[in-house]
């Protein structure tokens, strides 16, 4: 019973949702409107679109009609966790369909929120789209492998430094001569430099990303 009752505040308040291929379809009403990306997935970093197809619904099965000056008094929001921003939205050269550019900065979930009126009929929604992804969805051949052995050979460097730094501390390992100054310097050089190319190492490792 509890659940009848549930969807039946969700059909009156937020219309019937449901994905259509990758964009989501909410009905208001007499009105269908449709939210997605241009191109799908949507991938950080590169420039994309979100775009809107708002109709009205005839009363033939499967003939709908395009809204022309939909946004005229409507307002949409992308939203981001608790992050907002009111996007400029501009015209499809076809009635009812509209887009807003944007760029993806971060990987994870986004809604947009459409809030004000469509031909004097009151919207306040909020629609999710699809996930942003990672650029390595499109990287081929993948490079997840090769990446995890790099961190691992550099985990591996910098351990066998440290403990080489332990066993100068200990004086175990160098043999006691009258040059023994000379002989620890050299040590304490050869250190130096095998600390500073796993630096360069790093810094390469992370340029290349």
């Amino acid at each position: 019973m509890k659940v009848l009752v549930f969807a039946t505040i969700g059909l009156l308040f937020l219309g019937i949702i449901s994905p259509v291929f990758a964009h989501t379809t909410v009905n208001v009403e007499q009105y269908e409107i449709e939210v997605g990306w241009g191109t799908e997935p949507p991938v950080v970093g590169y420039r994309n679109d979100f775009v809107f197809q708002i109709s009205e619904l005839g009363e033939n099965a499967g003939v709908k009609t395009g809204i022309t000056n939909a946004f005229r008094d409507l307002q949409a929001t992308a939203k981001f966790g608790g992050i907002t921003k009111v996007l400029d939205i501009s015209s499809d050269p076809r009635p009812g369909h509209y887009y807003s550019h944007v760029i993806p900065t971060k990987t994870g979930s986004l809604s947009i929120m459409l809030q004000g009126e469509i031909n004097g009929l009151p919207v306040d929604i909020e629609i999710p789209v699809e996930d942003v992804e990672t650029t390595a969805i499109l990287d081929f051949p993948p490079t997840s492998g090769s990446s995890d052995q790099d961190v691992t050979a550099l985990k591996n460097a910098v351990s066998q430094i440290q403990k080489d730094v332990l066993t100068i501390k200990s004086g175990a390992g160098i043999e006691t001569k009258s040059d023994g100054g000379v002989a620890y310097d050299f040590a304490v050089l050869g250190l130096s430099v095998g600390a500073a190319a796993v630096i360069l190492a790093v810094v390469a490792l992370v340029k290349r990303k």
